[in-house]
């Protein structure tokens, strides 16, 4: 079977950042992998124009809009504003024959005035939070969600939010490893740090500005699976205990406890994707030194089990002629963010 058709709704008066997003992530972003099949919707006639004068022209008609895997509402111009209705009715017709229906920032609004968020939970923009509730009391709107998943109708907060739920989909169809390496060609982390962060892993830095944290970072990348203590870790980077837990922390950010169990749980999620061994033998290879500890931290960071991850995601890559899509449809998966810090 053909890669997923993503359709994008434009309209005049768009905003190029909130129509770019989409276009960007589910476009040839991996040149050697055809991951989707992007087409561009015109919302009305003629060719479309932005408040900054670019111009966009529509590759899908009314007909093709209605067979598409996913459709993505980037933004609304006027939250005031009603769409058409022919927009509306297509975007219910879609739903119940089985498509994603994605609203990102004010594209929650559409999808609100179709009726698709009648007593489910959604997000948008903070900023519009009274007006949206005002408008629709009979959704569900989370204020802290960068996004959310109701049973394919996925909606996200304002701007970049946008951004993160976009990798969000690709991550149900094709796992982390795509994911994060659609965020790497982007220069993005594949990750803000957050809550209920089940499907985007934790950024952990790759390198940093010091050259002797650097080659600390790449000894403890290599020797996940033993135990360091902060003496034998500042022997190593010659420097006193006090000064190197300082610039430890000033070069990544975080402790070197969180550090080690950020890396430890992105190595796990690459091991449990990727191979069949069992959870303990993952657990060592990680450092966690028993399953009943990775089990913790997973969970703690994910909100789910190991097992229940590689079930998700083991084995997911890009479809070759043949091989059938299947819509993740789990309901009600919110994302919301965090005031907290590291685990």
């Amino acid at each position: 079977m053909s890669a997923p058709l993503v359709a994008v709704v434009a309209f005049n008066h768009f905003s190029p950042f909130h129509l770019s997003v989409p276009c960007i992530i589910f476009g040839d972003l991996l040149h050697d992998q055809k991951l989707f099949d992007l087409r561009i919707y015109a919302y009305e006639s003629g060719k479309l124009q932005s408040s900054e004068g670019l111009i966009v022209e529509s590759t899908l008609d009314a007909d093709e809009l209605g067979r598409a895997d996913i459709i993505i509402v980037p933004s609304w111009r006027d939250p005031a504003e009603k769409p058409d209705q022919l927009l509306l009715d297509a975007l219910a017709t879609a739903y119940t024959r089985g498509s994603q229906i994605v609203g990102l920032c004010l594209g929650t609004y559409v999808l609100a005035h179709a009726g698709l968020l009648k007593n489910r939970k959604a997000s948008t923009h903070w900023e519009f939070e009274q007006d949206f509730m005002r408008r629709f009391p009979d959704v569900k709107l989370d204020s802290n969600a960068l996004y959310v998943d109701d049973d394919r109708l996925i909606t996200s907060a304002g701007t970049a939010a946008g951004i993160d739920c976009c990798l969000y989909l690709v991550r149900q169809r094709y796992g982390s490893l795509i994911a994060n390496k659609l965020a790497r060609r982007m220069v993005i982390p594949p990750y803000r740090d957050g809550g209920q962060a089940q499907f985007i892993e934790r950024p952990v830095p790759i390198s940093t500005q010091d050259t002797r944290i650097n080659a600390l970072l790449d000894y403890l990348r290599n020797h996940l699976n033993q135990s360091h203590s902060l003496d034998e870790l500042a022997q190593y980077s010659k420097m006193s205990r006090r000064t190197f837990t300082r610039q430890f922390y000033k070069a990544t950010g975080m402790s070197v406890g969180e550090w080690l169990t950020a890396e430890r749980l992105q190595r796990s999620q690459e091991l449990l994707e990727s191979t069949s061994l069992p959870i303990d033998a993952i657990a060592i290879q990680a450092g966690f030194q028993s399953a009943t500890s990775l089990r913790q931290h997973f969970r703690q960071r994910f909100d789910v089990t190991p097992g229940e991850w590689r079930k998700t995601f083991q084995g997911k890559q890009p479809p070759t002629a043949g091989t059938p899509v299947a819509h993740d449809s789990s309901s009600s998966n919110t994302f919301p963010f965090s005031r907290a810090g590291g685990t």
